[in-house]
């Protein structure tokens, strides 16, 4: 329930705060006297849009605070960790207004305003004065009528499969369009791979290739050179092998004389042996070495194929062997569209086949769910003084050949709610034939049945706190004693905070409340005041003679007071 509201600096309020108890709560004062601010404060904790202007003139910011307890709905918590909140006893939604910007809180932890309001519609229903009018909007009916007949899970199941067909198509879409693109791109790649395939280039070929042009371009020199260095090496009497031999032939005779000559006379040796070895590769490779023009031919056209394609392809080889990757696995892909598409169609006919089984499902319970609410209504409106009443909720589609959902024979859209279009129809006159709610005119009657079926809803719905801001709008007399005993009996359940101005519904009030505005200095200021026993007679005499309470309005306040604890008001 909603313990206490605390506003300071907000509109024509310095500072007020209310402490509320269960049951049914009034608020009276005369117009301007700022029962409608205490709404907007409540309704800026709420996590509804504020402005700057509801500063209080003077002051830096605003501030609005209100705990609840008893808030320990399982959703309520699951939202308190979605938002990284901590839970408490006794939960408080803070709103801090300053003229560049608007600061929210949920036990001291900072909220964004979505969190305060997915937190406060698990709590709070607040119907403001001009409210009604939303049971002129044809989209509330469906929520409604779900709400009463607890059909949520249904709803969600209905829902899940809303969500699982829509990513189906929206799958399938995008795989056509990815197919399409291949399509167009197919002939290019087949081209291109043709083009590749053909010269099939290896990875590192290029360098190799260029390589051994090197050698065969210089194949004469190289021949020559070979055959020259391998005899000055090695052959003839006066080859470097044979000069290094009779040194190392000398340093041995020295080595014999002084060790220290041993270690050079080793690395002699040595080079005998690598001067022995180089001629002989020398006079191998002169061998071998051998001008090959049609090998440079094939060589050099091979070169000028792997760089033709480096140029169309990227660049270097390294560059043309990725491209053909990429349009290789692009042509596998492509060609496996087909079979992508065949699997997604069965996915998307059992999907589809669920989809429609719970549309017809839900429709089937919210016809189900309709006879009730039109009972209900019923004699809740009876209750209130339309004796005639007759409601009525009617279905309709819309039949769509390309529709989503199959029921029978045919087919039809498929909306985020369900298959149903959903509208109340009402006579509130014996004789007159059944209207859309949207055509009634008379605003107490609006005000009435939105009462009526708030009371029915209120028997299965969640809230624990319902707030009215003048439901009595166009309404007097025995009606608005009605109003006021259906007010009552749904304080019973639910915690009730009424905004009034009629007599007839404040006396049924387990609480009462007078807003006032005074003026202090020169300033004009709103307090809010509890009012006792005695103090009630003498305000519900105002309320029904006006500024001079009479002995008999005062007599007449009593009895209406009497009544009322008889039951009878």
């Amino acid at each position: 329930m909603l313990k206490s509201l605390y506003v300071r600096d907000y509109a024509i309020i310095e500072e007020l705060r209310v402490e509320f108890d269960a049951g049914l709560t009034v608020i009276t004062g005369e117009t301007g006297a700022g029962k409608s601010i205490l709404i907007g404060a409540l309704q800026a904790i709420l996590g509804e849009r504020t402005s700057p202007s509801a500063i209080r003139s003077g002051a830096a910011k605003a501030v609005i605070e209100g705990m609840f307890d008893q808030a320990d709905d399982p959703f309520v918590a699951s939202l308190l960790q979605e938002y990284a909140v901590d839970p408490a006893p006794v939960m408080i939604l803070r709103r801090e207004i300053t003229p560049s910007y608007s600061r929210g809180f949920i036990n001291d932890s900072p909220a964004t305003l979505q969190a305060m309001r997915a937190v406060a519609s698990r709590l709070i229903d607040l119907h403001g004065q001009h409210e009604h009018q939303s049971l002129l909007n044809v989209s509330t009916h469906i929520g409604l009528l779900d709400d009463f007949g607890r059909l949520g899970e249904a709803c969600e199941s209905y829902t899940d499969h809303f969500r699982s067909f829509s990513a189906l198509l929206a799958e399938r879409d995008v795989l056509t369009a990815r197919q399409r693109d291949m399509e167009e791109k197919r002939a290019l790649h087949a081209f291109q791979i043709e083009e590749i395939d053909r010269i099939s280039p290896r990875e590192g070929e290029e360098e190799l290739l260029e390589n051994e042009r090197r050698v065969l371009e210089h194949a004469e020199r190289l021949h020559e050179a070979s055959v020259r260095l391998s005899s000055a090496l090695y052959e003839g009497g006066h080859s470097i092998h044979d000069q290094l031999v009779a040194v190392r032939d000398e340093l041995r005779e020295l080595a014999e004389i002084d060790p220290r000559f041993v270690e050079i006379l080793g690395e002699i040796d040595s080079a005998c042996i690598v001067t022995a070895e180089t001629s002989s590769f020398l006079k191998q490779y002169g061998e071998q070495a051998a001008f090959d023009p049609e090998r440079l031919e094939e060589i050099r056209t091979r070169l000028v194929d792997i760089r033709g394609l480096a140029r169309k392809y990227g660049g270097t080889l390294e560059a043309v062997l990725e491209h053909r990757r990429r349009i290789g696995e692009a042509r596998d892909e492509a060609e496996q569209f087909d079979e992508a598409l065949d699997a997604l169609a069965d996915r998307i006919t059992t999907t589809q086949e669920r989809l429609s089984e719970a549309a017809v499902r839900l429709s089937a319970r919210r016809k189900e769910v309709a006879h009730a609410i039109r009972e209900a209504v019923e004699e809740e409106c009876s209750k209130l003084g339309m004796v005639d009443c007759r409601f009525e909720v009617r279905f309709s589609v819309d039949e769509d050949p390309e529709g989503w959902i199959l029921a029978g024979d045919r087919r039809t859209a498929a909306h985020a709610s369900g298959m149903d279009r959903v509208e109340f129809y009402i006579s509130t006159n014996r004789g007159e034939a059944l209207r859309p709610l949207a055509r009634v005119a008379s605003g107490g009657e609006i005000s009435r049945i939105m009462l009526a079926l708030k009371t029915v809803l209120a028997r299965s719905e969640a809230f624990p706190i319902l707030v009215f801001d003048e439901i009595d709008t166009g309404i007097s007399g025995a009606v608005a004693s009605k109003v006021g005993q259906s007010l009552h009996a749904l304080a019973a359940n639910h915690q009730i905070v009424a905004i009034t101005h009629l007599p007839q519904i404040a006396v049924q009030g387990d609480t009462h409340f007078v807003v006032e505005k005074y003026v202090e200095g020169d300033r004009t200021k709103t307090r809010i005041r509890r009012l006792v026993e005695d103090q009630r007679a003498e305000h519900l005499a105002g309320l029904m003679a006006g500024a001079d309470v009479t002995d008999a309005a005062l007599q007449s306040a009593q009895d209406l007071m009497e009544a009322s604890r008889k039951g009878g008001a």
